[in-house]
């Protein structure tokens, strides 16, 4: 572009024009400021040309937004054992391999605190220390359920009531009564984002009998499709059934629940009753320390038969990743996350006459700041490149970038379009 520091020039009476004697000009390819609608000068939108629209998007909640994890990709995270007695970190590989990341949590609380060392390394007194798993039990209710079934240690009242839900309890299970222990599946907030896509996921245990044969794999999924959601601290609750991707069936479909989930806060919890009646474990088994999923696990822990010893720390949360992790080749978990999507939409209207001028020094010249290129004496010519959008603060909150600049003159009229995803 040509810029103009000086021209000299004549009318030419005979052509009706001006004609340039001589000129003092570079040319200049650097940027060009429009300067124009910088406040207080900027211009408002009309609140009938903004547009607000909310969208819900949704990926697959494990690495590189895959949706589903198969049985063999289940492995425990390194950790170190202190942290045993509380929870199991699950990983994708390895703890070896470069590219393991840590998917989802899982623990094992009990009501007592069994299944965790209650006595102490030098007294056998059960009375003065709180078992691990005790700790998660009161934990997980406090934070997730309604007042009146928070459970409280002192007392012994409240707890989790969901084996006893439905008409089909599991053995031993009277009406209203609490679970005495629960498994939990824990999200990790990065990868299911605001909520857990809920109708879409499925988990498909399977696991070993008390003679140690292979039994038939449980499906699960939510009910949300079919039931209205309860109201809780963590969020709107559904119950976890036989079922696929949200559709109810299978054996006690109707009358049986797994489970609660909590698609906010990312977790699932189970009735560790429902689970152990569908795969008990081996017997043999029941009563050992499980190990650590992807080294020495055998069937003896493919059950949730837990070891409610109160001397040792059992690690009861490892035959939940066992009973995934038998699944092998077969998808154990397929699960989304979920965010909602503020779309705000600008359209910014520029008339005739605005925006035509250019606050850069090359655009002018002299004391009177004169247009330097006479040829748009009366024209001005300008060039739009982004669009400011800025508060009633006049701080700027956001830049436009138009794709290529749109020219802009007193004969012409521009709407540009201005989307804003957060």
């Amino acid at each position: 572009m040509k810029i103009y520091n000086e021209v000299v020039s004549r009318f030419n009476e005979t052509t009706g024009k001006w004609e340039t004697v001589s000129e003092d000009s570079f040319e200049y390819g650097g940027p060009l400021a429009m300067a124009q609608g910088v406040p207080p000068n900027s211009k408002a939108i009309n609140t009938t040309d903004t547009i607000s629209d909310t969208i819900k998007t949704t990926t697959g909640y494990f690495s590189n937004g895959d949706g589903t994890l198969d049985g063999n990709s289940v492995f425990t995270g390194s950790l170190p054992e202190t942290t045993w007695g509380y929870f199991f970190d699950v990983h994708n590989k390895v703890q070896t391999d470069a590219n393991s990341e840590k998917q989802f949590s899982v623990t094992f609380g009990h009501v007592d605190g069994k299944g965790s060392d209650t006595y102490g390394d030098s007294d056998d007194n059960a009375t003065t220390l709180k078992g691990n798993t005790q700790a998660i039990y009161q934990q997980l209710s406090e934070m997730l359920q309604i007042s009146t079934d928070h459970y409280d240690s002192n007392t012994g009242t409240g707890g989790w009531k969901i084996a006893s839900q439905g008409s089909s309890r599991p053995f031993g299970i009277a009406e209203g009564a609490k679970d005495e222990y629960i498994y939990a599946l824990v999200g990790v907030k990065d990868r299911f984002k605001e909520r857990m896509n809920k109708k879409v996921w499925t988990l498909t245990l399977s696991g070993s009998d008390k003679a140690g044969a292979g039994a038939e794999g449980l499906v699960l999924t939510d009910d949300s499709a079919t039931t209205t959601a309860t109201a809780t601290p963590g969020g709107p609750r559904f119950n976890i059934v036989s079922g696929s991707a949200g559709v109810v069936s299978g054996s006690g479909a109707s009358y049986k629940t797994y489970g609660f989930f909590y698609p906010e806060m990312g977790i699932m919890v189970f009735s560790g009753a429902h689970l152990s009646a569908s795969f008990s474990g081996h017997l043999t088994g029941v009563g050992q320390v499980a190990t650590l999923v992807g080294t020495t696990g055998t069937n003896n822990f493919v059950g949730f038969g837990p070891n409610l010893t109160q001397t040792t720390n059992a690690r009861n949360a490892l035959r939940f990743v066992n009973c995934m992790r038998s699944m092998r080749s077969t998808t154990s978990l397929r699960l989304r996350s979920e965010e909602d999507l503020t779309e705000e939409n600008y359209f910014c209207r520029i008339g005739a006459t605005e925006y035509n001028f250019s606050s850069n020094h090359t655009f002018v010249s002299g004391s009177k700041n004169k247009i330097r290129n006479k040829t748009m004496w009366g024209n001005p010519n300008t060039f739009i490149t982004s669009v400011g959008l800025f508060n009633s603060s006049g701080q700027l909150l956001a830049i436009a970038k138009l794709s290529k600049p749109l020219s802009k003159n007193f004969a012409s009229e521009a709407t540009i379009k201005v989307r804003l995803t957060y």
